[in-house]
């Protein structure tokens, strides 16, 4: 099957990351090198030089660790040049790894040809303005998340794991990394499908 051709860079943390994507995608994949990224400022500076003119998609394991190293690399660029991505939040491991990552969730590296395929597809042979990979259509925002208890609830931090999960989203996500990952991956429609049906 041929690759698709993605025309954003593509930033993620290890090698293994970079071939598990390779053999599905023609992109320029730069890799963090894990923990890496906090020690190498030149690899930052290079980061930030081509989200700056560019652009970036995001793409980090959906654990802790992947959690940091998004929010060191997000620090550096404005919102506006950075395209988050998230792995399904899939229990298992890794074939190359004797044993599960501590959160028992496959990463970047463990996800299937079929679903980096459709992650990366509304991205594919585009062009490189970001500004074309918003959501069309009407705007969720953090007023209807708190209207539909998402936030500012006691129970917000489970209400908002249910609908990540059952948009196969990371179920740890704040409301504000929700939100931004709605408007660009889904709209507000098949927000309020999937929210009725984990209203159920």
């Amino acid at each position: 099957m041929e690759k698709l051709k993605i025309p954003i860079p593509i930033v993620v943390e290890g090698k293994y990351d970079k071939i598990t994507l390779s053999s599905v995608l023609d992109a320029h994949i730069i890799t963090t090198g894990g923990f890496g990224i906090f020690s190498q400022g030149e690899l930052l500076a290079l980061i930030r030089k081509i989200g700056s003119e560019r652009g970036i998609i995001l793409l980090t394991d959906s654990d802790g660790a992947g959690g940091v190293i998004r929010s060191y690399i997000s620090s550096a660029l404005p919102k506006e040049k950075i395209i988050n991505l998230y792995t399904p939040c899939i229990a298992g491991k890794e074939k190359r790894k004797k044993g599960p990552s501590k959160s028992g969730i496959l990463g970047v590296e463990g996800m299937s040809a079929e679903t980096i395929r459709r992650i990366f597809a509304p991205f594919a042979d585009a062009n490189a303005d970001l500004s074309k990979f918003e959501k069309r259509g009407e705007v969720i925002t953090k007023s209807d998340l708190f209207a539909d208890g998402l936030s500012g609830r006691p129970d917000s931090a489970a209400r908002r794991a249910a609908l990540a999960k059952a948009l196969d989203l990371p179920p740890t996500l704040t409301a504000n990394a929700l939100l931004e990952a709605l408007n660009l991956l889904y709209g507000k429609e098949s927000y309020r499908e999937a929210l009725e049906k984990t209203s159920k």
